[in-house]
């Protein structure tokens, strides 16, 4: 019966590789908010992950602790939610090694990122590069969770999951619980701003396909009127994802910062263009981001405040790592300590 009383778990984390964009924002931090009065929810500044790539290392902590900052700053209040920095739980790198020995050469080398990330890093493809969905494995496996929210390029990594841990149950006995993929049906796929057939990146080579949680105003309505529309004559506001992906795109962030229909901008910008259409995509963007921003500059400047919430999610989030990781130890035949 009390079991049946449990919450649902959720986890998802974001590598502070670069900065958080809109995308990172409208496709699944915002969403992340609303799930706290219904889920058990993790989530956590992947820093372990983003050392495949080489970093600066001042830069990594400021982005670890701006993202940090962020998150709070969009709604995840760590009251109501475990937030934590990934290397400060060791447990996800012993759980990942035990995974790297359950995890077969041959899926790995058909994981998508591990192909796109070695084309951009030819000079740098280590062997974290190759194993890391075993420690993202492990990432979601700890906390024994329902649901992964991810987005459409991160579902191979959660299918990954799933076989690595019914392999696992099928030699050990029921040990991990099989997560679901949790893709948002709405705002799951921001595209670039510049190349609208990509998602937007906060790696993306090409700062103006970006827009950034903590830009100043100007800087965004100046990248929102250089966003690419289409080359066509008749120049009006209509979603046709094929034929205007630039248009479909900026309706659909217009969408997610208004709340109005694809109809409801069709007959908003009826007969006035793009040159209408993109300033108001700017303005809504500026004012949805700017208590954003204004909060997490805020909360950058009490470093203390930080400290203890990482501390404590990471605390918090040790504990319930650890139930899973000695259970991992004690069926693959380790001596307990």
């Amino acid at each position: 019966m009390e079991e049946n009383k449990k919450r649902k778990v959720m986890l998802s984390g974001i590598q502070p590789s670069g900065d958080l964009t809109l995308g990172s924002y409208l496709g699944a931090i915002k969403n992340w908010g609303a799930r706290a009065d219904e889920f058990d929810c993790y989530y956590f500044m992947a820093d372990l992950h983003s050392i495949t790539v080489r970093q600066t290392p001042a830069d990594l902590r400021r982005r670890t602790l701006e993202q940090l900052a962020q998150y709070i700053a969009c709604g995840l209040d760590p009251e109501k939610n475990t937030l934590f920095i990934q290397s400060h739980v060791p447990e996800h790198t012993q759980l990942g090694w035990v995974l790297n020995c359950y995890t077969m050469f041959g899926e790995l080398s058909r994981m998508t990122q591990f192909k796109d990330k070695s084309a951009k890093n030819a000079e740098n493809i280590n062997g974290g590069l190759f194993t890391y969905p075993a420690l993202m494995a492990a990432d979601i496996l700890l906390y024994q969770p329902d649901y992964v929210p991810v987005g459409d390029d991160q579902k191979q990594h959660v299918e990954l999951c799933r076989d690595v841990a019914m392999r696992f149950n099928n030699i050990y006995g029921d040990v991990f619980r099989i997560p679901e993929p949790y893709i948002p049906k709405v705002g799951a796929r921001v595209m670039s701003l510049s190349a609208p057939t990509s998602k937007m990146s906060k790696s993306d080579k090409d700062p103006n396909g970006c827009v950034y949680l903590l830009e100043a105003p100007e800087v965004i309505a100046r990248k929102f009127k250089r966003a690419v529309t289409d080359s066509d004559t008749e120049r009006c506001v209509r979603y046709a994802p094929e034929e205007k992906p630039g248009v479909a795109n900026l309706m659909s962030i217009y969408s997610a910062c208004t709340g109005k229909a694809y109809a409801e901008i069709e007959a908003e910008f009826d007969g006035r263009g793009y040159g209408a259409f993109k300033p108001a995509v700017a303005d809504a963007v500026v004012e949805t981001l700017r208590p954003i921003r204004e909060e997490s500059e805020r909360l950058l400047r009490d470093k203390g405040y930080l400290e203890q919430v990482y501390r404590a999610g990471a605390e918090k989030a040790s504990a319930i790592a650890g139930k899973t990781l000695r259970k991992v130890y004690k069926k693959v035949g380790f001596v307990a300590k």
